[in-house]
C-alpha cells in the first residue's frame, strides 16, 4: 500500500528499490520503489510489526496497544485512506471485507 501511495503522490521524487534494512522481515520478492520519506515510513512500520507483542496482530484500528507515534499514525492513515479505495476500484474486491467488515 505504501508503494501505491508513493507512486501516485510522489511522482517526481527520486526513488530507490526498498530494502528492509536491519528488520528481519520478509516483504517478498517484489520490493517497491519508494521515495526516501515513504521508505522511512515502511521501515518504521516493519520495525514496529516485528516487535509487536500481540499474536496474531490485529488491524491497527482495532488494536488495544497503539505502538505508532502520533506523527507516524497520521501518515499511515493517509496511506491507507488513499490506497484502500484505490485497490478496491481496480478490482481487488476481496479487500472490501478487510476494510469495511
Amino acid at each position: 500500500m505504501v508503494g501505491i501511495f508513493c507512486r501516485a503522490n510522489h511522482r517526481d521524487a527520486p526513488k530507490a528499490r526498498f530494502s528492509a534494512g536491519d528488520v528481519l522481515f520478509d516483504i517478498g520478492k517484489n520490493r517497491p520503489e519508494l521515495c526516501a520519506g515513504c521508505a522511512e515510513l515502511l521501515d518504521y512500520g516493519l520495525r514496529k510489526l516485528a516487535k509487536c507483542p500481540l499474536n496474531p496482530k490485529p488491524a491497527c484500528k482495532k488494536c488495544p496497544v497503539h505502538c505508532y507515534e502520533p506523527l507516524y499514525r497520521d501518515r499511515v492513515r493517509a496511506v491507507m485512506r488513499f490506497s484502500g479505495p484505490y485497490l478496491i476500484k481496480r478490482g481487488r474486491l476481496d479487500l472490501i471485507f478487510k476494510f469495511y467488515l
